[in-house]
């Protein structure tokens, strides 16, 4: 799909629960479904992050968010079953949900990988993803038109050396998103994709690869369209595609 150009009032009246809001992509698809007329619940472990991103949301005009500060890493069952009941609590239904938090990890033969930090990475990427969305999908079925979207990437479609307990969770995340839509065909108002933003102009990038230059990347900025169609209407009846951001817009 090319070209996707939404309407102002696109998420208007809906509820979305970005992770991963104090930065990066995250930071940037929060503030664009605000703009759009979404109420935003901002998720993330860094506290003055997610209140920048809040301040900026508000200060625009846009629908009041919500911060809900966690660490994924270290989280447990109950700290999202926690989080579950307050959004049912505080907004009725949930309508929208991105899954974007994620661990870098290390760029390391397997042979030779950390395994504390192979653990940490496959919580915050794997276990992290399926316990939220586990604990919301009674939420979720709240709203009309729910969406579900798995942030991946190419690494997790077709694995390169190296990338170890990054690229191995998110080809696990490709198959949560596949074994999640077919449960949950019965119920279409549920909808569940993937999507593959590419590489961005952000601190991740950055990090993968210190020596190259992101001024020549698009800014997270570029790519919302996809990210907008999926979380709103326009997406309904699409579920279990592996997307891939930088082929919207």
């Amino acid at each position: 799909m090319k070209k996707y150009r939404p309407v102002p009032d696109l998420l208007s009246d809906r509820v979305i629960l970005v992770s991963g809001a104090g930065d990066g992509i995250g930071k940037t698809a929060a503030k664009s479904f605000a703009a759009h007329g979404a109420t935003v619940i901002l998720l993330g472990r860094t506290v003055p992050k997610l209140e920048a991103v809040y301040d900026e949301i508000e200060g625009s005009g846009h629908p009041q968010p919500a911060i809900y500060p966690i660490n994924l890493e270290g989280a447990a069952p109950k700290d999202y079953q926690d989080l579950a009941d307050t959004l049912e609590r505080e907004f009725g239904r949930l309508d929208g949900l991105l899954h974007n938090a994620t661990n870098l990890g290390s760029l390391t033969p397997l042979e030779h990988y950390d395994l504390q930090l192979w653990a940490q990475v496959m919580q915050v990427n794997l276990h992290a993803p399926f316990l939220l969305t586990r604990s919301c999908l009674p939420v979720l079925r709240k709203s009309p038109d729910a969406s579900v979207v798995f942030t991946s990437s190419a690494l997790g479609r077709a694995g390169r050396a190296y990338w170890g307990a990054y690229a191995i969770s998110n080809f696990a995340v490709e198959g949560m998103m596949q074994v999640l839509a077919e449960e949950l065909e019965s119920k279409p108002q549920i909808r569940v994709n993937s999507l593959d933003p590419g590489w961005v102009r952000t601190t991740f990038f950055s990090r993968a690869y210190p020596a190259r230059d992101p001024g020549t990347l698009p800014a997270p900025e570029e790519i919302m369209p996809a990210y907008l169609y999926l979380m709103g209407p326009d997406s309904r009846g699409i579920t279990g595609r592996a997307m891939t951001a930088q082929e919207v817009g």
